[in-house]
């Protein structure tokens, strides 16, 4: 699987951050960053920006918010580009500066179908600056097939950078992925198109190269798959999968052995029960993050029972 084309996008402070409230040390995220320079990976998200009148900087670690100081600390000019990510409606409009002025290049827009008008207000907000845009609209699992296709549509109208397909509960399989990657690619022409997938059911690595042999040119991973819950397709996988010369493994090796093997018994991403039950149900996975925190009290079954009669997803 050689494409040139093909980019690679690193979630691993944004995403895992999710597991703890984005605390990670400036030094460890300074090596993650040069690590992964080294390695050749093309974006390195390092986080959100988040409103500081809405979410406390008291509660959270700097990468909830990447001001440009804390980005610059850790990051540095290079054919590696810095992104964040942020979300339809905690995000100050005023927090960003010229695009010529910041070392962040992407800014990934957050959303969900039902807030698409707001997505195209704030991606329109941040590409007058002059920076690349992408949306990922996420848990289309859960989106009526109608509403997606009205927001691809509008999408489509735009001079925006990137599309991302996201698979947010884990639950979408091989054929989901060929899918929805054939309606992506057919119904957003001149735009690329990135998948972002989550392990709920130990498929985030196949779904992402499903994805990857459709034609999708962007691709999330993160270092040994740290995430949300489950966690995502791990990026270790994935440069192996790429067979790109360009790309060089040997530096994702040393930051797992350096900060993630650890990290994960303290963390506790990845495969777990909970977390497959979730993704087999197409439910969000804050009701097992939270059966694993209390100690995964009661069983299984009675935790499968419960959500499959609630209405939450």
């Amino acid at each position: 699987m050689f494409r040139p084309e093909l980019k690679v996008l690193d979630c691993t402070i944004r995403d895992g951050g999710l597991m703890n409230e984005w605390r990670f040390d400036k030094a460890m995220v300074k090596d993650v960053f040069d690590g992964l320079a080294k390695a050749g990976i093309d974006y390195v998200e390092l986080g959100y920006r988040a409103d500081k009148k809405l979410f406390s900087p008291d509660d959270f670690g700097p990468w909830r918010f990447c001001d440009e100081e804390d980005l610059r600390d850790v990051a540095h000019e290079c054919e590696t580009k810095v992104a964040v990510m942020v979300d339809v409606g905690r995000t100050d409009y005023e927090a960003f500066l010229p695009a010529d002025d910041s070392i962040v290049k992407l800014f990934r827009v957050a959303t969900y179908v039902k807030d698409m008008d707001k997505a195209l207000e704030l991606g329109n907000h941040i590409k007058s600056f002059g920076y690349e845009v992408s949306v990922n609209i996420m848990a289309i699992s859960c989106a009526p097939e109608a509403e997606l296709d009205h927001a691809i549509e509008q999408l489509a109208a735009t001079d925006f950078d990137m599309v991302y397909l996201v698979d947010s509960f884990g639950y979408f399989t091989s054929q989901h992925i060929h899918y929805l990657a054939e309606k992506y690619l057919n119904r957003l022409p001149g735009k690329q198109i990135g998948i972002h997938t989550h392990n709920n059911q130990q498929l985030a690595f196949a779904n992402t190269v499903e994805a990857a042999l459709k034609g999708i040119n962007y691709a999330d991973g993160s270092i040994y798959g740290i995430g949300r819950a489950a966690g995502n397709c791990p990026i270790e996988l994935l440069l192996g999968f790429l067979h790109n010369p360009r790309f060089d493994v040997r530096a994702v090796f040393d930051l797992i052995e350096q900060y993630f093997i650890d990290l994960k018994k303290q963390l506790r991403w990845g495969y777990e029960l909970p977390y497959a039950i979730t993704g087999a149900l197409n439910k969000h996975p804050r009701a097992a993050m939270a059966f694993i925190q209390a100690g995964q009290q009661g069983s299984f079954a009675r935790f499968y029972d419960q959500l499959l009669n609630s209405e939450d997803s």
